[in-house]
């Protein structure tokens, strides 16, 4: 250390211009910063997270980088995108609502990406980007870019299960990820004291066999040296490295928040550690910087911020529509038309997911399928077996036991234009991966407009004797979130052309797979690649009694009944797909029977027979002649034992409610 400036400022040999750029770049966000403040107290903003004193970071990291570079920032790294070039007017108008922002209005403050700028903004649940970084890596190593990502997290981060899932996978699978962590002391109120008990954060990189590194957060010329050698490492020798910066936030978490919290020694420390005063101080007695020289820079600087800022704030307010907001969910798709369907072959419903999986990797040589023992072993169902021999292991990734960030890397692989598929071993384990996929996967698309071609795999379904965690049917988990499809599909020829148009499809997709259907059911199939469109049901037997309305397995636990009944003449509805629901079919077949009887595997409350009642209840309640009756599973956690499964399943009361319908 220097004896005149905490920190060494060992400019080597820097030049002069990247050496002001540092300064102008750090001095620009503190600027913003300060007048974002104001503008928040006058209430023409509505919530500010502040980066000051941490501006070293962000200035120091992204002029490290190559432009073209991905970074995940998180919300106190303003320098980050100042330091790319994102135009102030837009930013301005991103934290105004306004639609010249990057979201339209739909989110907030640094809630966004741009693929222009290389930047994959946040979401509140912090976790998930560290896989979305182990993402763009791998499609980056896959197509043997000499590139490296960097993402953000602070040290309040390092908790969550994610960070520890996205140091493993990253370091398994030997991705080229600089791991920020940003330790500025508090997350929000907590000191680090009682966030972990460790000496350094970095040292957690041991674990997980990481080189780490500790770096002066607030010494930007160590910020920039150390870190521009890190990154040409990683890209010359592709490997995650784990570096902990040491800096401080001189403000709150967010301004409501205070620093009451913080010791007035601890503010003082820090105060006179302040990244750009003293680094300015550096400049001047070196005289590489003047006074005078500043004074001019400066000046532009604010009257460039004050003229974007009127630009954001006269803009008009958001404009929009009910139909445009509808309209932004998902990204438009039409499925290829498919080729000749003519030649067929009997197979199982295990075979057509296989041979779905198999032609569309033919397909696609961008396509990732990644999932717990499917490489060499082929999946507990074997669905995938011999695929390693074909695709190669690049492509057919085992992965460690860790489904949030394994979906959060799928997200990753789809920013980089490639598409994955996920197998959940069984759809109950998709419990730890929820977050991604309700909250980054789902909701993507409207937010800032980046589509999502992922698939979900999740081989679900009781009738076998696999108990609680192995056999639960949750496709209304997901079915009220916004952003998802969901397929569900009960037969072979279904199965094959549906998972076709999931994987074609950019939006994600969940794709249920009834276990039980794996290898009892059996169906001719063109042997062909063909797709299926989502949201229309297949109209299976036609009748003017009753409409039945279900899918997946209880569509045939369903039809074994009705053999039992051949005066009962039905409308019998599979639905195919759930997200989209087609309507259409189910209010014409209402309007024909007046009678309906919706039948889920699924427990009663809150399942999807919930809202097709309601929805026929909305649509077609003056051509009803009975209520409409739901028949499921009992409202218990499914069982092992045969008989409390046979107890639990619905098939055992259908019969019931519909010789009691026919007679109604």
């Amino acid at each position: 250390m220097n004896d005149e400036y905490p920190f060494n400022f060992d400019i080597q040999d820097i030049n002069k211009a990247t050496l002001l750029s540092l300064y102008y770049d750090m001095v620009l966000p503190r600027m913003i910063e300060e007048k974002m403040l104001i503008l928040l107290r006058q209430g023409k903003i509505s919530k500010w997270f502040s980066g000051i004193g941490q501006e070293a970071v962000s200035v120091g990291v992204t002029t490290a980088m190559e432009s073209d570079e991905y970074v995940l920032p998180m919300h106190r790294n303003l320098g980050i995108f100042t330091t790319r070039g994102v135009p102030l007017a837009r930013l301005f108008a991103q934290w105004k609502g306004k639609s010249s922002g990057f979201t339209n209005g739909r989110d907030r403050s640094f809630h966004f990406g741009t693929q222009e700028y290389r930047i994959i903004g946040m979401i509140s649940h912090l976790g998930p980007q560290l896989g979305v970084a182990c993402g763009i890596a791998l499609g980056n190593l896959l197509a043997k870019k000499p590139k490296a990502t960097v993402v953000f997290t602070g040290e309040g981060g390092t908790s969550e299960g994610d960070f520890h899932e996205a140091l493993n996978v990253a370091s398994v699978w030997g991705l080229p990820v600089l791991f920020c962590i940003e330790n500025n002391g508090y997350g929000l109120s907590t000191p680090t004291s009682e966030q972990y008990h460790c000496t350094h954060l970095a040292d957690r990189g041991a674990g997980y066999g990481m080189e780490s590194h500790i770096i002066e957060g607030n010494d930007v010329v160590a910020v920039y040296q150390k870190v521009q050698a890190l990154l040409q490492s990683i890209r010359q020798q592709p490997r995650p490295v784990l570096v902990e910066f040491k800096t401080f936030r001189m403000r709150g978490h967010e301004e409501a928040s205070g620093t009451k919290y913080v010791p007035d020694a601890l503010l003082s420390h820090w105060a006179a550690r302040d990244p750009i005063a003293t680094y300015r101080q550096f400049l001047l007695d070196t005289k590489l910087l003047t006074a005078a020289e500043e004074s001019i820079q400066k000046e532009a600087l604010a009257t460039a911020i004050d003229n974007d800022w009127k630009i954001a704030d006269q803009e008009p307010v958001v404009v929009s529509s009910v139909a445009k907001e509808l309209a932004a969910v998902y990204k438009e798709y039409i499925p290829s038309e498919s080729s000749s369907l003519v030649n067929r072959k009997e197979i199982r419903f295990i075979d057509a997911i296989s041979e779905s999986l198999r032609l569309s990797m033919q397909r696609f040589e961008e396509l990732v399928l990644m999932g717990q023992d499917i490489a060499d072993y082929g999946g507990v169902f074997k669905i995938t077996d011999g695929f390693v021999t074909l695709f190669g292991k690049e492509r057919v990734r085992n992965t460690p036991i860790c489904e949030s960030i394994i979906v959060a890397t799928a997200y990753g692989l789809a920013v980089q234009g490639a598409k994955a598929v996920v197998e959940m071993q069984f759809a109950d384990f998709v419990a730890t991966g929820f977050n991604p996929i309700v909250n980054l996967l789902a909701k993507s698309q409207y937010r800032w407009g980046q589509s999502a071609s992922v698939v979900i795999r999740m081989p679900c379904g009781g009738g076998v004797g696999a108990g609680p965690f192995h056999s639960q049917t949750n496709e209304a988990w997901f079915a009220n979130t916004p952003g998802l499809k969901i397929v569900y599909p009960a037969y072979p020829m279904d199965a094959k052309g549906l998972l076709a148009t999931a994987i074609e499809d950019p939006n994600p997709v969940l794709f249920f797979e009834h276990k039980a259907l794996y290898r009892s059911v059996r169906q001719e199939v063109p042997e062909s690649y063909y797709t299926i469109p989502f949201g229309k049901a297949n109209l299976i037997r036609e009748g003017d009694a009753i409409t039945i309305i279900s899918y997946g397995a209880t569509v045939h636990w369903v039809l074994e009944e009705l053999d039992s009944h051949p005066s009962i003449a039905v409308d019998m509805i599979d639905l195919r797909t759930l997200q989209p629901l087609d309507t259409t079919t189910i209010y014409a077949s209402v309007k024909k029977t007046g009678k309906v009887i919706i039948v889920q595997e699924d427990s009663m409350f809150g399942g999807i027979a919930a809202e097709i009642a309601a929805l026929i209840t909305d649509h077609c309640f003056e051509f009803l002649d009975a209520p409409v009756k739901r028949v499921a599973s009992l409202d218990t956690p499914i069982p092992f034992a045969n008989v409390l499964e046979k107890q639990y399943l619905p098939i055992g009361r259908f019969k019931d409610v519909l010789l009691k319908m026919y007679r109604y």
